[in-house]
């Protein structure tokens, strides 16, 4: 189903390309909840990356119509080129010139240097948080040579520097923009300029007329607003209020409904990210391990995947399962880790066992609360979880808050257990095993710290050949799971959709984060 409906997508957007380009318009596109800014350095949800993408340019960028994120789909966007050097602990980009700032400002070597001196840590204190810098702790320096090249110096070689670097979480920033202006007035090189953005209500970007792409972008402005109410959001896609869905909304059960209400809408089914467990490890009850292994064993993940999924592709580890991904475990194997058998009683019954073991049982059951964000996504699993848990002699009440609490709680570690969503931003497992397990990781929200596994990751990042890579990835994530490091669920399968007078418009299939630039997506509705 995921690839029919794919593949589908794509003929579309090359039919749409084909046709003559139309200028003007307003793209509107619901938000399902508040963005906490419009930073992309300093944010870490999707709600803010496809609002404010389009604000900015990467030295590289995926390519916006490619729908598989791979090496080969990289392409130059405020670099012209690039290359590594001999020993490949060096990577330099000649930067396009005449680039100018949405201030009217010229954009040179010394913004690229600014932007990755502040994410990386390499210079602290410019950003208040940089969720991403677990990216570049192999980067040890950021030279300019000149106005227009610069060069990454890299403690060790790593392959997927170039991947990271072409994320929607990669924008370069402007070296003379303040980080707190960049959170309420963002300045960029990008196709749309900012205008406005008021919390809980609605973002408008404008077009940027002297976007040295000429002729782009096509639109003349995009509006965003927030709309927490699912069904609202359904009703407005229907309606022709909202020209596409947030793309990460609407559900395999929402998808035959809206093909039903609104035939002629077209949508691309994907895995958007993985549901997962944040376990505070360091806090009662779940700082004795027994009780964390408990919580794992009595996960039913194709209970998880039907309820949620309708049965479609949903079970996986942290990194997407192929076709779509790239670096995934296949099926296959994947069925031999622990806790991906069939044995889902057997093993309700081992972890019984461990709780009596912690002194709890039928008479003396453990009372939790299971924190989440208040958005369907996290919401729907948290009450699956809670149902699972009882079986344990776990009592599990809900304690669901709006999305910036989640997060400010979650850096806090006011939560006993949480269920979280992880949206595939990157399919490099870089991306996934440093920045979610990594030790010392700003998004290792549990604070998880392996340094066996974590000497396991240095192996596989700096593996030049893909196939021993992919060997040590699978690998990793057996061993993950053994850990209770951040259990996942189950993959979290949704569509994207829109009105067909959207053109050039599609969904990547294993990232939700890097595909919203809109630069050149143009508007053709019916008189």
């Amino acid at each position: 189903m995921r690839r029919l409906w794919a593949g589908f997508a794509c003929v579309l957007l090359l039919a749409g390309a084909a046709q003559a380009q139309k200028r003007g318009g307003t793209l509107t596109i619901p938000l399902t909840d508040t963005p906490p800014s419009p930073s992309l350095h300093e944010e870490a949800t999707i709600s803010v990356v496809v609002p404010f993408m389009g604000l900015f340019n990467n030295l590289v960028v995926y390519d916006q119509h490619k729908m598989q994120n791979r090496d080969d789909t990289i392409v130059a966007d405020l670099a012209t080129q690039w290359a590594w050097d001999a020993s490949r602990t060096a990577l330099t980009f000649t930067l396009r010139e005449g680039v100018k700032w949405h201030d009217g400002k010229p954009f040179t070597s010394a913004d690229v240097k600014c932007t990755w001196d502040m994410v990386s840590g390499l210079v602290p204190g410019k950003i208040r948080k940089s969720p991403r810098q677990e990216w570049y702790t192999n980067l040890s320096e950021v030279s300019v040579n000149g106005d227009y090249q610069v060069t990454f110096h890299l403690k060790r070689p790593q392959p997927s520097m170039l991947a990271m670097l072409a994320s929607g979480y990669s924008p370069v920033y402007p070296c003379h923009v303040p980080s707190g202006t960049m959170r309420t007035k963002p300045v960029g090189t990008g196709p749309f300029r900012f205008v406005e953005y008021k919390m809980n209500e609605i973002a408008r970007l404008e077009r940027n007329p002297d976007y040295w792409k000429k002729g782009l972008p096509y639109l003349d402005k995009i509006e965003v607003p927030i709309v927490p109410n699912r069904a609202t959001r359904m009703l407005g896609l229907v309606s022709g209020k909202y020209d596409i869905s947030f793309p990460t909304d609407v559900t395999v059960r929402l998808m035959a409904d809206l093909k039903v209400q609104a035939p002629a809408v077209q949508c691309t089914l994907r895995a958007i990210g993985t549901s997962n467990l944040i376990i505070n490890r360091e806090a009662p009850p779940f700082d004795n391990a027994d009780i964390r292994q408990a919580l794992a064993m009595t996960l039913d993940r194709p209970a998880f995947n039907k309820i949620m999924n309708e049965g479609v592709d949903g079970i996986g580890a942290s990194m997407l399962p192929p076709p779509a991904g790239v670096w995934g475990v296949p099926p296959e194997i994947m069925a031999t880790f622990p806790g991906y058998g069939a044995d889902v009683a057997q093993r309700r019954d081992k972890a019984r066992g461990l709780m009596q073991k912690a002194g709890y049982g039928p008479d003396k059951r453990l009372p939790i609360k299971i924190f989440t964000r208040n958005v369907a996504t996290f919401r729907d699993p948290a009450l699956i979880l809670s149902d699972h848990l009882k079986d344990i002699y776990i009592d599990a009440e809900l304690d669901a808050v709006e999305t910036p609490q989640f997060y400010n709680r979650v850096f806090k570690k006011d939560y006993q257990v949480g269920m979280n969503a992880t949206g595939y931003s990157l399919d490099d497992p870089d991306q996934v095993f440093y920045e979610n397990y990594g030790c010392g990781s700003l998004r290792n929200y549990t604070n998880y710290c392996n340094r066996e596994i974590q000497g396991m990751f240095d192996a596989q990042s700096q593996e030049p050949d893909r196939q021993k890579r992919r060997q040590l990835v699978w690998e990793i994530e057996r061993r993950l799971l053994e850990d209770v490091a951040r259990p996942v669920t189950y993959q979290a399968m949704q569509a994207g959709c829109w009105h067909p007078y959207v053109k050039n418009y599609g969904i990547m299939l294993n990232s939700i984060y890097n595909g919203w630039r809109f630069e050149d997506v143009w508007l053709d509705k019916p008189e």
